[in-house]
């Protein structure tokens, strides 16, 4: 289903973000030199990161041509399928 590729990019991400979180809970609860300017960069990077990443995953489906999740068509085939099951319910 999903290359080994896949996954370690997507464990890798996991990793960051969640280690992206620890350093913004620290530097935001402790007061040491640099403490401000760490809080507000880790801030940042925690909206910018899955931004990047999500970035990514487009590009790289529009390169090769695959569907991803980050596939705007993709919602609306979704949304499409999900409508046309509730019309048929109601009949």
């Amino acid at each position: 289903m999903y290359s080994k590729k896949q996954r370690i990019a997507a464990l890798i991400g996991i990793i960051l973000l969640v280690a992206l979180y620890i350093i913004t809970l620290i530097s935001a609860l402790f007061s040491f030199p640099g403490s401000q300017k760490l809080f507000f960069i880790s801030l940042f990077a925690t909206i910018a990161v899955p931004i990047l990443i999500w970035l990514y995953v487009w590009l790289y489906g529009k390169l090769t041509d695959k569907k991803t999740f980050a596939d705007f068509s993709n919602l609306k085939e979704d949304e499409t399928a999900v409508f046309s099951e509730e019309k048929q319910g109601k009949e």
